[in-house]
């Protein structure tokens, strides 16, 4: 009784963080009953985190936006028009590299002009990116409109977005990479379990009792140990999910262990207090647009790349599911509160929506509202959490 006592309490005060968990549970476990097992089964789960993946690298910077309390309007057409500049350079007979890495200059010089207008002139974010979107819905529709839909034939390319890692390790049945894979991550994130809570026991800070760390431990390495093994029975790790974690992890590094990391929570958390303290709050924020441009860039690689054309309405609502998928991972509308890692499991949850209403037939009109109703819902859910804290 004691243990489920505890347990309890912990979920409790930690419910901003387990919230999703639950709710990616919940909605997993609705469309799996009503697909008959089709949502979990191997092919769909492959596709849902190839689908995931564009909005996932969205969230991950859209979440840093958010955190320094502004927002980012123009990442979807910005990812459309960067696209289809991408897909316009293949077709000329451009090598991919060149091609990648003219495109992720852009994004990112894009990123600083957004950045430029909010942190030096002072317009507000809302409105700068409004006009930012404006003017890349109009740039991708002028690029296209002499060709329409470019049709990407680069095989090199293509496989960003559809191709598979090559098991190196056997060809059995089972992707043994994938699943070694797999084992390593659960390897690394149990050892950075115990060593952080270590060193709070050192310092005197609170910790979970050894129960329920160890049971959280078995908790989410069984979840990552069953998706990587659904994945290594198909085809394992697409290139877009590796590209994904490798960009989820190191903006989670940059974001917890460095000092870039804690003066953007700082500037988030109370930006005067962070000028007083000697924070240059100008270059923080020219940084975090800046940085949203280069994911902005890859976001729409990876659509590209994926669909293997690009077409004039390419990005359209992007932005409503990169911040959707932020808020529903926990970010805070105040600012100063949201983690990168939590971003990946809210885009995990819209793409579970939109996979699921997609194999149940639900209309595109009724699946606009419903997404609607998931931001509002997590919106109110982090002001009720917020002021239950404070």
């Amino acid at each position: 009784m004691v243990f489920f006592a505890e347990l309890g309490k912990v979920i409790k005060k930690n419910i901003r963080d387990y919230g999703m968990y639950i709710a990616l549970g919940v909605i997993m476990l609705i469309f799996n009953i009503l697909t008959d097992g089709l949502f979990l089964s191997s092919r769909n789960i492959s596709n849902l985190f190839n689908q995931m993946g564009y909005i996932a690298v969205l969230a991950v910077g859209m979440t840093l936006v958010i955190v320094i309390r502004h927002i980012d309007l123009s990442v979807g057409f910005m990812a459309g028009f960067l696209g289809a500049i991408a897909a316009r350079l293949l077709r000329d007979g451009m090598h991919v590299l060149p091609t990648i890495l003219i495109v992720l200059a852009l994004g990112t010089v894009f990123g600083f002009v957004n950045g430029f207008w909010v942190a030096k002139i002072g317009l507000p974010s809302f409105v700068a990116t409004l006009a930012g979107m404006l003017i890349f819905r109009g740039a991708l529709l002028l690029f296209t409109q002499s060709t329409g839909t470019i049709i990407v034939t680069n095989d090199t390319f293509n496989q960003i977005g559809n191709g598979f890692i090559p098991d190196v390790l056997g060809k059995g049945d089972i992707h043994l990479l994938t699943l070694t894979i797999g084992l390593a991550i659960i390897g690394f994130y149990i050892y950075s379990e115990i060593k952080t809570r270590n060193n709070k026991i050192k310092y005197n800070f609170e910790v979970l009792s050894t129960p329920i760390f160890i049971l959280k431990l078995l908790f989410i390495s069984a979840i990552v140990f069953y998706i990587f093994w659904i994945l290594a029975n198909y085809n394992g790790l697409s290139w877009t999910f590796v590209i994904t974690l490798a960009i989820t992890f190191i903006y989670h590094i940059l974001t917890t262990k460095t000092v870039l990391g804690r003066h953007i929570y700082a500037v988030g958390g109370n930006p005067e207090a962070a000028r007083l303290s000697g924070i240059d709050v100008q270059k923080i924020t020219l940084f975090v647009f800046g940085s949203m441009g280069f994911l902005t860039a890859i976001s729409g690689i990876l659509y590209t790349s994926r669909l293997q054309s690009a077409a004039p309405d390419a990005g359209t609502l992007f932005e409503l599911d990169a911040i959707a998928a932020a808020y529903v991972g926990g970010v805070s509308a105040a600012g100063g509160v949201g983690k990168v890692t939590n971003s990946l499991i809210g885009a995990l949850v819209m793409a579970s929506l939109i996979n699921g209403m997609n194999l149940l037939g639900v209309g595109i009109s009724l699946q606009y509202i419903i997404r609607g109703g998931v931001l509002i819902a997590a919106v109110v859910f982090d002001i009720k959490t917020r002021s239950k804290i404070s």
